[in-house]
C-alpha cells in the first residue's frame, strides 16, 4: 500500500474504554515512529459519555468524522448508570447505529491461545494442540436489528424481538468468510439453528449453495448448541467459523475463555465504509480508575488494523511479538496472572510492550524474556 498516512476516528467510550484506548494509541504512535508512517487521531464522544454530553449516544458530528476517517478505533460502551434508559437511548444503541451507518457487516474475531498463556486455558491441552481460529460474525442483521416491541402491563406484559435475514445479506458474509478461509486452512464451519428457525433455514440453504461453487474449500454445518459444545471439546477442529449476529456474539465470548481472558481478544469489522476495530470485552465499570484493565485486546486491535487495513504486516507482527515477550516474561495484568507471575498495572504492562517494540525494531535481534520488564509507568 502506497499510502503512509491515515486518519483514525477514536471513540474511547465508557468505563475502561478510555484506559485501554490510551494504551493502544501509545503503541500505535510508537509503531508510526519506528516504521515511518503517520496517523492523525480525532477523538470523539460516543456511547454513554456522549449521552451525558449531548443526550444521544451517536452524535451527528461523531458519525460524520467516522465516515470521513480511514478507520475507527473504539474502546467500550455501556454501564449501569444508563441501564434505566429505553433501549433506543442506551449506549449500545449508538454502537448498533454506528455499525449500520458505516456498513460494517463482517466482524472478524480471532480466537488464539497465545503460548505464554497455555496454562490459563480451562482445557487440558496436549503440547501439540493449538487454538487458532476465526469467528466471522454477520454484524448488521438478525435480531439485533429487527423490530423490538412491548405491550401490556404487569402479568400480561408481552415483548417480542424479530430476527430477519435476506439472501443478499447472507451471501455477502459467506463470501467474506470464504475469502478468509482461503488465507488460512480452507475450512469453513457454518453455525445455525436450521432445525428450528426460519432464518437459519435460509442461512444454511444460501451457504450450501455458495459452498458448492467453492470446490477449493471444505464446508460443514453445525447447529449452534453443538457448536458451543465442540468449541470446548475440540477447538482445534475449527479454522473459520461463520455465523449470524446473535450466535456470533455469544460463541465468541465463550471462545474467548479458551484464550485465557476476554481481555485478550480483538475484533475487526469490515464492510462498505471505514473499518472499525474494538476489543470484544465490555466497559467493566467496576475496574475504572484502578489501572488494572488488560489492554491486550485493544493493542491487538492495532495489530489487526495495521495488517488487514493499512498494509503494515511487519509492524503488526512486531506488536504481537512484543506482547508475547512480555507475557512470556511473567508480567501480567490480574486477569491473566498465574502463580509465580508478577502482577502489574495496565500502564506498566503497556510500557513493557512499548519497550519491547523499540528494542525489537532498533536492534533487529530477538529480545530475551529477562529484558521484558517494563519501564516505570
Amino acid at each position: 500500500m502506497s499510502q503512509r498516512s491515515w486518519t483514525i476516528a477514536v471513540l474511547p467510550g465508557d468505563g475502561i474504554g478510555p484506559e485501554v484506548v490510551s494504551a493502544a494509541i501509545s503503541v500505535l504512535e510508537d509503531c508510526a515512529r519506528e516504521f515511518g508512517f503517520s496517523v492523525d487521531l480525532v477523538k470523539l464522544p460516543f456511547g454513554g459519555a456522549a449521552i451525558d454530553d449531548s443526550g444521544e449516544p451517536l452524535p451527528p458530528e461523531t458519525l460524520n468524522e467516522c465516515n470521513a476517517a480511514d478507520a475507527v478505533l473504539l474502546g467500550a460502551v455501556g454501564g449501569p448508570r444508563w441501564d434505566s434508559q429505553p433501549l433506543e437511548r442506551r449506549p449500545e444503541s449508538g454502537l448498533l447505529a454506528l455499525r449500520r451507518e458505516l456498513g460494517v457487516y463482517a466482524n472478524v474475531r480471532p480466537i488464539r491461545l497465545r503460548e505464554p498463556l497455555r496454562a490459563l486455558s480451562p482445557l487440558r491441552l496436549a503440547p501439540s494442540v493449538t487454538i487458532d481460529f476465526e469467528i466471522i460474525r454477520e454484524l448488521v442483521g438478525d435480531i439485533y436489528f429487527g423490530v423490538h416491541s412491548t405491550e401490556g402491563h404487569g402479568a400480561g406484559e408481552r415483548a417480542s424481538d424479530v430476527a430477519t435475514y435476506t439472501v443478499p445479506e447472507i451471501e455477502r458474509i459467506t463470501r467474506f468468510a470464504f475469502e478468509r478461509a482461503r488465507r488460512r486452512g480452507h475450512r469453513v464451519t457454518s453455525v445455525d439453528k436450521a432445525n428450528v428457525l426460519a432464518t437459519s433455514v435460509l442461512w444454511r440453504k444460501t451457504v450450501t449453495r455458495l459452498g458448492a461453487e467453492a470446490p477449493d474449500l471444505t464446508l460443514d454445518h453445525l447447529y449452534v448448541d453443538n457448536a458451543s459444545m465442540q468449541i470446548i471439546l475440540r477447538p482445534q477442529q475449527f479454522d473459520v467459523l461463520l455465523t449470524s449476529n446473535l450466535f456470533g456474539d455469544i460463541l465468541s465470548d465463550e471462545a474467548a475463555a479458551l484464550a485465557g481472558s476476554i481481555g485478550m481478544i480483538p475484533s475487526w469489522s469490515a464492510g462498505d465504509g471505514p473499518p472499525l476495530v474494538e476489543p470484544i470485552h465490555g466497559s467493566a465499570p467496576q475496574l475504572v480508575g484502578q489501572d488494572v484493565a488488560n489492554p491486550s485486546g485493544t493493542i491487538l486491535c492495532i495489530s489487526l488494523l495495521l495488517r488487514e487495513c493499512f498494509g503494515q504486516p511487519e509492524a503488526a507482527s512486531v506488536i504481537e511479538l512484543a506482547l508475547d515477550r512480555v507475557l512470556g516474561a511473567g508480567l501480567r495484568t490480574a486477569d491473566v496472572a498465574e502463580p509465580g507471575c508478577t502482577v502489574v498495572s495496565g500502564s506498566q504492562f503497556t510500557a513493557g510492550i512499548r519497550q519491547q517494540i523499540r528494542e525489537r525494531v532498533r536492534d533487529q535481534t530477538p529480545v530475551r524474556a529477562a529484558d521484558a520488564k517494563p519501564q516505570s509507568a
